[in-house]
């Protein structure tokens, strides 16, 4: 049985090249793109015939949305693709496509910008206030981003309908907008279209979740480095981003903008053309003097000024964002990220048993490079000497660039664990084991696949042998007793594990919600 597509993640971290984004200002209207949650892993999907030819957008076998959902009713419309009301045809469960016509995508740019786009949202997914991606599917003439569906609608229209936010709202609505910002920067990604759009509502309620979508124009960074393609919508970009020289300030400086337009209910630059709105940009200069700004804390025009600061490196980070006072108004505390999302996932997977943690190395074997490859940047971007592993100093400084305060025995303990074959150093196959997010334990073939592994004879269990096997199969065997690791999942005492007992091994306390309990969907519209 073994490992399924160990060709996926080959121990290979070098990129396939850097993206060329488009060098003119291109915008891609929001499209409802949304949903509820995943199909549940009771029924497996449909896979591609391995004879089925290679899509040149997703670089696997094509395959047919509609063999796995039914497509509704028209959603969206946008500059690409139209987003659809589907049905999952075994669950009966909703969600929206996102169909984006192959023929639409005219050059390398805009085809590389569509894998990009699948990418991204492979390696925000879990996040709680990101939209979540399902599925993707390439057939001959599109590519199908099957999401989580949002039939609260766009905030732009819930703003519109509103006016302007009182600020006790608007600061409970920013908070949220920043927390999501925060997530996508720990994790090496810029939005670069940050617009109330390009933010939906889970469903039509007051006090509804947010959700950010649109990651069309969104790109993966490494500290340091430096876009010049001018992206994004008008009103919403950054001088920086005109002076074709930025990095992720810019998304701070989009969010600050938004948050004058919740306050005052107009955007700050403003002109009858697009040339006029750069020019006021360029400009730099707020006004604070019309109503209903006289009214307005000066607090809240603080916080403003400080998101709205022309010169990026002075601008407010996410994190100075979520401390600022305004924001603890009344006195109540910023529900600050708890640790980036590396530290979060380097500690859930300490907690784990050896037996779990050899699954997981079988399953992250299976990923393909759509899924893995925003891990592999973030491994990049640690593995500072480009020796193919990572230090404990690596690790150290790599955690600390995004915020993190531990000490040298947290380092420590997060290295070992990470560190699998314990020889000191985290290598490319261990980092994306201990990183990748938990829900694709929660995907059938991936669970199947991993207790195929165990199950050696084929039984249907998996015996104490087939386990001390496979842990040194993968030098995982920490010492402890493997019938007492048995004991710990054997709902039924027989002293082997089942299939329904592995999988609830491999589901219990895998959420990275538990960890972000405190902040989900926390805002009042």
């Amino acid at each position: 049985m073994g490992n399924c597509c160990l060709g996926a993640n080959d121990n290979a971290p070098e990129d396939k090249g850097e993206t060329n984004q488009h060098q003119q200002t291109k915008n891609i209207s929001n499209e409802n793109d949304s949903a509820t949650t995943p199909p549940s892993s009771s029924s497996k999907p449909s896979k591609p015939s391995k004879t089925s030819p290679v899509g040149p957008v997703l670089g696997r076998p094509m395959e047919d949305v509609k063999s796995t959902y039914t497509i509704g009713k028209k959603l969206g419309k946008g500059q690409f693709g139209v987003t659809y009301l589907c049905t999952h045809k075994v669950t009966g469960k909703q969600y929206a496509c996102k169909t984006i016509a192959k023929r639409k995508l005219v050059n390398k740019e805009e085809l590389e910008d569509c894998r990009r786009e699948v990418q991204i949202m492979h390696h925000l997914i879990g996040q709680p206030n990101i939209v979540e991606l399902v599925g993707a599917f390439e057939d001959k003439q599109s590519v199908h981003l099957v999401m989580e569906l949002c039939a609260g609608g766009e905030l732009f229209d819930r703003i519109i309908t509103k006016g302007h936010y009182t600020e006790r709202a608007a600061a409970s609505l920013l908070r949220t907008i920043v927390q999501i910002v925060h997530t996508c920067h720990s994790m090496g990604v810029i939005h670069r279209d940050l617009k109330p759009e390009n933010f939906l509502l889970l469903n039509k309620d007051e006090n509804s979740p947010l959700k950010a979508t649109d990651f069309g124009l969104s790109v993966f960074y490494k500290q340091g480095e430096v876009f010049k393609d001018v992206v994004g919508t008008a009103y919403y970009i950054a001088p920086e981003v005109l002076k074709r020289k930025y990095g992720p300030e810019a998304d701070i400086w989009s969010v600050g903008v938004l948050l004058y337009i919740l306050l005052c209910g107009v955007p700050p630059f403003w002109a009858e053309s697009e040339n006029g709105i750069f020019k006021a940009i360029l400009k730099g200069q707020v006004d604070f003097s019309s109503d209903p700004w006289p009214s307005i804390s000066p607090q809240a025009k603080d916080l403003v000024r400080k998101m709205l600061n022309s010169n990026p490196k002075q601008r407010l980070t996410a994190h100075q964002v979520l401390n600022h006072p305004w924001i603890k108004e009344d006195g109540e505390a910023p529900d600050t990220p708890l640790d980036n999302v590396v530290l979060n996932r380097l500690k859930q997977f300490r907690a784990m048993n050896q037996f779990k943690k050899v699954a997981l190395r079988v399953i992250a074997g299976c990923l393909s490079e759509e899924e893995i490859i925003g891990l592999k940047k973030m491994f990049k971007g640690m593995d500072t000497d480009n020796s193919g592993t990572i230090t404990i100093e690596e690790l150290k400084q790599g955690l600390a660039k995004q915020g993190s305060k531990l000490t040298e025995q947290e380092v420590k303990q997060l290295m070992e664990a990470a560190d699998a074959d314990g020889n000191g150093t985290i290598d490319y196959d261990e980092f994306i084991t201990a990183t990748m997010h938990m829900n694709r334990m929660n995907r059938e073939e991936h669970v199947y696949t991993a207790f195929q592994y165990f199950d050696k004879d084929n039984s249907g269990y998996i015996t104490v042998e087939e386990l001390e096997q496979a842990l040194h199969e993968y030098n995982m065997h920490d010492g402890r007793d493997i019938k007492e690791i048995i004991a710990e999942v054997d709902a039924d005492n027989d002293g082997r594990i089942n299939y329904d007992e592995f999988v609830a091994m491999m589901s219990k306390g895998n959420t990275e919600s538990a960890l972000t309990k405190k902040r989900r969907d926390s805002m009042v519209l």
